[in-house]
């Protein structure tokens, strides 16, 4: 099977419901739907999942270079973004991903978005 080619870029905020609670709401696992403007999108099937602890921004020099090694393979505070491409079931492919930045002081859970919608040919 070839590499889903991406359709539309989104990258929108989206609510995550889960059947099972998450045990570490910051490292979480594959939702099993998401809302999107309006529409709830059932999750038939987890096809990858993958990390980025990328350090962006003001992030990424506010570490010394071997701390920024290590915290690169398991991520730091409010640092990662965990990536899940799901199949729903009309066969719909998407890219997922919970980011753990804060937004700010009050929101400090991180948020879900919506990346893209793929193509499977």
């Amino acid at each position: 099977m070839s590499e889903p080619v991406s359709l539309h870029f989104i990258d929108e905020p989206v609510t995550v419901e889960f059947d099972v609670p998450l045990v570490r709401e910051k490292s979480p696992t594959c939702p099993n739907r998401f809302t999107w403007q309006g529409e709830t999108y059932q999750v038939s099937e987890m096809l990858a999942e993958w990390s980025d602890f990328t350090r962006r921004g003001k992030m990424a020099r506010n570490m010394r270079p071997s701390h920024a090694a290590a915290a690169a393979g398991r991520g730091s505070l409010g640092v990662g973004r965990f990536f899940f491409r799901v199949r729903t079931p009309s066969g719909q492919l998407f890219d997922l991903y919970y980011d753990r930045a804060p937004k700010d002081a009050l929101h400090r859970k991180g948020a879900w978005f919506l990346y893209r919608e793929l193509s499977a040919e």
